[in-house]
């Protein structure tokens, strides 16, 4: 028995602990935001929930989003409170908020919308700006409650805009005074309860206006003294994200980082069209360093990554055509009415697209790569689903099969436009890169590209596909699955305190009616400030998700619980752990 009555117990749910080990039926108590027992329990709680047939998952813990400027204007992190994540990093690839002087408010936003397809109208109006340095920027986030837990890194690009102004965006070198002074910054940023530092080195990372990212060319003496500024308030993470164009050229200098840290550096690794066995090469790499002591991990994805494309998202496969152009900001009924107009129809499929935008656009015609969006979401098709071969097959232009396609259902359809992990037309890719133990599962992006691309999901896709609906070859162990989700990311992040179904861990957690999980097809909502557009995708199956040991979502609509808070540094194993039930 309970020495004290307990706040929520599931019962006879099949609980995968988030370790590895095989489900086993148990319950799970939890009291005070902490489960204190697992195995039988005969005490009753204020609340009790039947699992019976569900399973029993910890919490997820998605190490790669951009919630930071959400955080400061919305308590609900979706998308990926909808899909079972309990706990988000923020602060990737080296972009942000914080710190920044009031001058350089304008240099961070036109950055943003540039590099994570954020709106200026959307950050303008929602961006409260109650802060200048990192630490006040914690103290705004620490003082919200959110439907999860959220941890910071301390992005580059602030940092170095802030000591540098200009010149940092000019791409100047860094003086020994400006590198005193990152230096100081990161030592403080570790010390007030960042978990590191997140950087980016690649060409595609752009401002609205074409302007490199002002980290791309940063020396490595600069790179070094951050690093070192974190190593003096007991060290942090790295997150970095370089394009590969070369692997051996580019692989050493994230490996001195590694090694100067004597902490964990991951970077994004996927499978890409101009580099198609680049990624191999990177797992070799990172699998020398690990046997040599120095700790790097790739973050990646579980299918094809890329954007989505139509006419209610920010790109299409017209969006540079002149007589597009002219109606692309009427609203969607009219624009349908307009496209379907048989004299429009002519005129545009015949039209050239002009040139004059600042992104590289000519992805938008690579038919090949795009597949229809169906609802519930594919992405296990062939090549001979895309639309280049569809319009092969029909004798057809794929430019009249995309803007048919882009018609269907009044003008909501979307079209998938796969830009990584399936350059051969399958996920044989995205599984090995999965499944290698020196991977971790992140990459959603979650807070970022509101008008592009919706990633989020994946911890819904990979339980619901991985492990249950691709064929026997492929399939991959529930556990295995689960623990990548859970333990495997909160010991990567230095959350020690959660990830795992346990006496004496952190009361977060899902229950998952696994046979009818269905990850639903991206759609629009319109409820960011200034009434801005993001994407976001649903999810059938998720039948809890518990929140330091309140309950957030009930059958996947939010109950309005917001028991998540800021979490300010690394949390170790806890200390204090009740013996637990026998099964």
């Amino acid at each position: 028995m309970m020495e004290d009555s307990l706040d929520l117990v599931i019962r006879g749910g099949t609980v995968f602990d988030g370790s590895g080990a095989q489900g086993r039926v148990a319950d799970v108590g939890i009291r005070g935001g902490v489960i204190v027992a697992v195995g039988q329990i005969s005490d009753t709680a204020v609340e009790e929930i039947d699992a019976t047939g569900k399973i029993v998952t910890p919490g997820f813990i998605d190490i790669h989003t951009h919630y930071d400027g959400q955080v400061t204007w919305e308590h609900r992190l979706s998308p990926s409170s909808q899909h079972g994540v309990t706990t988000v990093v923020m602060g990737n690839c080296g972009v942000g908020f914080a710190p920044c002087r009031a001058d350089d408010r304008d240099r961070l936003v036109a950055l943003m919308e540039g590099v994570e397809d954020i709106p200026e109208v959307v950050m303008t109006e929602g961006l409260p700006w109650n802060w200048e340095t990192f630490p006040e920027y914690l103290d705004v986030v620490g003082g919200r409650d959110y439907d999860m837990d959220v941890v910071t890194q301390i992005p580059h690009s602030c940092l170095r805009v802030y000591v540098m102004g200009q010149r940092a965006i000019d791409g100047e070198d860094a003086t020994p005074e400006d590198l005193a002074q990152m230096k100081r910054i990161a030592t403080e940023a570790i010390k007030m309860g960042a978990i590191g530092f997140a950087t980016s080195r690649s060409l595609f990372h752009r401002d609205k206006n074409g302007v490199a990212i002002p980290t791309k060319d940063a020396a490595e003496r600069e790179l070094m003294a951050i690093i070192d500024g974190m190593n003096e308030a007991g060290g942090g993470l790295v997150e970095a994200l370089i394009d590969f164009e070369d692997v051996e050229a580019e692989f050493p200098l994230l490996r001195r980082m590694a090694e100067r840290s004597g902490k964990l550096l991951t970077f994004t690794v996927t499978q890409i069209a101009h580099a198609p066995d680049a990624w191999k090469r990177c797992l070799v790499l990172i699998e020398e360093a690990n046997r040599d002591g120095v700790s790097i991990k790739g973050q990646v994805m579980g299918r094809p990554m890329g954007m989505f494309v139509g006419l209610t998202v920010t790109f299409n496969p017209f969006s540079l055509h002149p007589s597009y152009q002219e109606i692309a900001q009427l609203p969607l009924a009219e624009r349908v009415a307009i496209l379907r107009q048989p004299e429009m129809r002519e005129r545009l499929l015949a039209e050239p697209p002009g040139k004059g935008h600042y992104r590289r656009l000519d992805f938008l015609y690579h038919f090949d790569c795009m597949y229809r969006v169906d609802d519930p979401v594919r992405f296990d098709q062939t090549l001979d689903d895309s639309i280049g071969a569809i319009a092969r097959r029909e004798g057809r232009s794929p430019f009249e099969v995309a803007y048919d396609m882009m018609l269907e259902e009044d003008g909501t359809r979307m079209i998938h436009l796969r830009t990584a992990n399936f350059v051969d037309g399958n996920m044989d890719a995205a599984r090995a890169l999965v499944t290698h133990p020196d991977t971790l599962l992140g990459l959603g992006d979650g807070g970022a590209h509101y008008g592009m691309i919706c990633d989020a999901g994946y911890p819904s896709f990979m339980l619901a596909y991985w492990t249950r609906d691709c064929d026997d070859a492929g399939r991959i162990e529930l556990s295995s699955v689960i623990k990548a989700l859970s333990q495997d990311n909160a010991e990567a992040m230095g959350l020690r305190d959660r990830g795992r179904i346990a006496t004496g861990y952190r009361a977060d957690l899902n229950v998952i009616d696994h046979a009818k999980l269905k990850v639903r097809r991206p759609h629009i909502v319109f409820d960011l400030p200034a009434g801005g557009r993001r994407l976001l995708q649903d999810a059938e199956g998720f039948e809890l998700t518990i929140v330091g040991g309140e309950i957030t979502y009930r059958d996947g609509r939010p109950t309005g619980a917001l028991p998540g808070q800021l979490v300010r540094g690394f949390r170790a194993v806890p200390a204090r752990q009740e013996a637990p039930v026998s099964p």
